[in-house]
């Protein structure tokens, strides 16, 4: 790979996922300011990315793939985009807002798969080359959160224009990206990844499985009232400190073919377990007074909670599934935890909030050990009935 391309599509990285933090951490917070939402006005907000999931394998295997260049139909629907989120912050209700966010998270989602396959497509070692192209997608989550703060616009609209902005940049962008051509497509069956089913005979598979979407409720907490519950408590520049999650995830990331190898997939399952509720409880008890240490282990622990479930959870997946499936079952995958999963999680979390505030007052502990409470039973369920034979081993 050329290093113009690698360095055109490290941009193509940091834009897409920078447009995705700028307005996405935020949008609770957004929300409650702005637009006076419930938990469940917000959880519902949530909910529409998580429905987009499942719907953007269609588009992209079936109408994208089939017809259109990923770049060119990429640039289409981050302008399209850029223009809804703009959209978003000229409208003052709550049903308004949330069928805007729904309709640009149906333009927004099929661009990860897009942004994937121009890069893949350009690759002569993907193996090597993908993880340090996709990495600077994890720096443009950063760089927004980062932005948010030094700007000084976590409880504004402006999070919303600054993504838009930059949305419109990658369109215009994405016309220059290499050529990818279209590569024919596949029927309604091969994109939801249905002939992956046949892993279900596989009961220890079975059980992970049920676990990975029982686990993205405790999940959908974080990601939905995390940034309301920080700004709430008082800590300052919040979304800027959010960010190092993302970079607890990041070095995290590096030890897992290691301790996947050394500890076995259960015991790294269990500890990613482990951390979603550690996290909570840190949020539960923790203040910017003597607590504040708890409130950044809250943060930091997102590394831990994600890499060591999802991405071992990914990992796990290929080793199942073999070469001939592997795609349809890592598709069924992220259309079980980010598409079912999550739309049971957002919803399920939106009740939650609204259940534990009264008079506008959050009781942020109790909404904290409900989450907990969830990881503690998938915990529990996962420590009985999942029993590996043989441990799935990958190379260091």
């Amino acid at each position: 790979m050329k290093l113009t391309t690698g360095i055109s599509l490290s941009i193509m990285m940091l834009l897409e996922y920078f447009v995705w933090g700028a307005w996405y951490v935020t949008m609770g917070t957004y929300m409650s300011e702005h637009l006076g939402s419930t938990g469940i006005h917000i959880g519902a907000a949530y909910s529409a990315l998580a429905i987009a999931t499942m719907i953007s394998p269609f588009f992209v295997g079936m109408v994208a793939d089939r017809f259109f260049a990923a770049q060119k139909i990429m640039g289409v629907l981050h302008l399209l985009g850029a223009a809804l989120l703009f959209l978003a912050t000229q409208v003052a209700d709550n049903s308004s807002f949330y069928w805007i966010i729904m309709a640009y998270s149906l333009l927004y989602m099929p661009t990860i798969a897009l942004s994937n396959s121009i890069a893949f497509g350009q690759m002569t070692d993907p193996g090597k080359q993908f993880p340090w192209i996709r990495v600077f997608g994890t720096l443009g989550w950063i760089v927004a959160g980062l932005m948010i703060g030094f700007l000084g616009i976590e409880k504004t609209p402006s999070t919303f224009v600054m993504a838009a902005i930059v949305s419109a940049v990658l369109g215009v962008f994405s016309f220059m990206l290499p050529n990818t051509p279209p590569k024919g497509g596949e029927d309604a069956s091969a994109a939801l990844g249905t002939e992956a089913f046949v892993l279900f005979k596989d009961k220890p598979y079975l059980i992970f499985f049920v676990a990975a979407i029982l686990v993205c409720i405790p999940l959908s907490f974080y990601y939905g009232f995390a940034n309301p519950f920080l700004n709430d408590v008082g800590m300052e520049n919040a979304a800027s400190k959010m960010t190092l999650g993302q970079v607890s995830e990041a070095v995290f990331i590096l030890a897992i073919p290691f301790l996947f190898n050394s500890i076995g997939v259960k015991k790294m399952l269990l500890l990613g377990m482990a951390a979603w509720i550690l996290r909570y409880v840190c949020f539960a008890y923790g203040n910017v007074d003597t607590g504040m240490w708890m409130l950044y282990a809250g943060i930091i622990l997102h590394g831990i909670c994600y890499d060591f479930f999802f991405v071992t959870g990914y990992m796990y997946t290929e080793k199942k599934a073999g070469a001939k499936i592997k795609n349809a079952a890592q598709g069924l995958f992220t259309f079980a935890t980010y598409g079912v999963g999550m739309t049971i999680g957002t919803w399920f979390s939106g009740y939650a909030v609204d259940m534990y505030t009264t008079d506008g007052v959050k009781d942020w502990t109790s909404i904290w050990w409900v989450p907990a409470f969830i990881a503690i039973g998938v915990m529990i369920y996962f420590i009985l009935f999942f029993r590996e034979k043989k441990e799935v081993k990958v190379a260091a």
